[in-house]
C-alpha cells in the first residue's frame, strides 16, 4: 500500500508531498514522517503520513492538504 508524507504549513496553507510506492510504501512514509518531525522546529508546520491506494484517494479524504501544493515528489 502506498504512503504519503505531507509537510503542511498552516499559515501559508502550502504543502510539500512525497509519495512512497510499493508494498512497504506506508512503512517508509511513516519512518520519513518520524524523521522530519524530529528535525522540525516550526510550530506552524504539520507533518503527517497517510496510507492510501492512490494519491487521488488521499486528495479526496484529506483535501485541505492539497489546496496549494508547492512540491510533489
Amino acid at each position: 500500500m502506498s504512503g504519503f508524507v505531507i509537510e503542511y504549513h498552516r499559515k501559508k496553507r502550502e504543502s510539500r508531498i512525497v509519495s512512497f510506492v510499493g508494498e512497504n510504501g506506508f512503512r517508509d512514509a511513516f519512518d520519513e514522517r518520524l524523521r522530519l518531525e524530529a528535525e522540525n522546529s516550526d510550530p506552524d508546520v504539520e507533518i503527517v503520513s497517510l496510507v492510501s491506494d492512490s494519491i487521488e484517494s488521499a486528495r479526496a479524504t484529506h483535501s485541505r492538504y492539497f489546496e496549494n501544493v508547492v512540491a510533489e515528489v
